[in-house]
């Protein structure tokens, strides 16, 4: 529940950031702004919690973390939705299973099997395609270089989910991300803190500062609290599989909006990654190779 939770959630960051960024507030802005909220909430459950204490050599991989997930992933999802569609964004994104399974192999958590390899290559062609069909006239709302950004942040959560699991499972989850924020919000604010200070609210009608609300507020802290409970309890391959709730809701809600439309070929495309993983998720049943 925790997992379809915020999965929807980050559904909907794509047509309103889409909304958003660019526009009324710069991605800069965005993450720094976001990375303050995220720090403040974090620092709630101290209400009714006492601190716990990060052992001295864990304390270098908080610090990694905050900076994988909390600047490297926020920089990259936040410039490439500003030059990429919500569509193709959503999509993209769906790879994050294909990844982990590639991460897990390479610190030696999973292995490879024929089922495997093979819905690896067509997710990694199908994301791969989605990526240069962006450069023609067809696709006007997206960019190379938006969604290869995004393929990065995809790339970075991937490597937050398979080598920080162990991590999240030796702390509670709102010391990690107590850390995570607060860690990743320093570090940013000397570089946005401008950016910040530019936002303009007044210029925004109604639908535009709901929208903006939302993304500042919501899909940081709260997703990511649930996403690390969950990484407790469920494998990294299986929690990443969830990230298939995204386009269906991202491109319901953009095509509902009139952000954006399904083109065939990226259609074509999206089949491909799903194909990839359903074989990955096949090849984990009892007797599969």
């Amino acid at each position: 529940m925790a997992l379809i939770f915020c999965n929807v959630v980050w559904a909907c960051d794509y047509p309103f950031y889409n909304l958003v960024l660019g526009r009324y507030i710069s991605p800069m802005a965005m993450v720094t702004a976001s990375l303050i909220i995220a720090a403040l909430f974090s620092l709630v459950p101290l209400l009714w919690e006492r601190p716990e204490g990060i052992a001295p050599q864990d304390r270098a991989k908080i610090l990694g973390a905050a900076l994988l997930m909390g600047v490297a992933r926020k920089l990259c999802m936040m410039f490439g939705l500003a030059d990429t569609s919500p569509i193709d964004g959503s999509i993209i994104g769906t790879s994050t299973p294909l990844l982990v399974l590639l991460l897990s192999v390479a610190v030696g958590v999973d292995r490879f099997t024929v089922k495997r390899v093979l819905g690896l290559a067509l997710g990694m062609v199908g994301t791969l395609a989605i990526i240069i069909s962006s450069n023609s006239g067809v696709h006007t709302q997206s960019s190379v270089w938006g969604n290869v950004l995004i393929f990065i942040s995809s790339c970075v959560s991937a490597s937050y989910m398979v080598l920080c699991k162990r991590l999240v499972s030796k702390y509670r989850v709102t010391t990690v991300l107590r850390w995570i924020y607060c860690a990743s919000a320093f570090v940013v604010l000397p570089f946005g803190v401008d950016d910040v200070l530019a936002i303009n609210f007044s210029v925004m009608d109604t639908k535009i500062l709901l929208a903006s609300l939302f993304v500042l507020f919501v899909p940081t802290y709260l997703p990511n609290l649930l996403l690390n409970y969950s990484l407790r309890s469920v494998a990294p391959t299986a929690s990443s599989i969830y990230a298939y709730i995204q386009p269906v809701v991202a491109v319901a809600l953009s095509v509902v909006m009139r952000l954006d439309k399904l083109h065939p070929d990226t259609f074509l495309f999206a089949l491909v990654i799903f194909l990839g993983v359903a074989l990955v998720l096949i090849s984990y049943r009892p007797n599969a190779r």
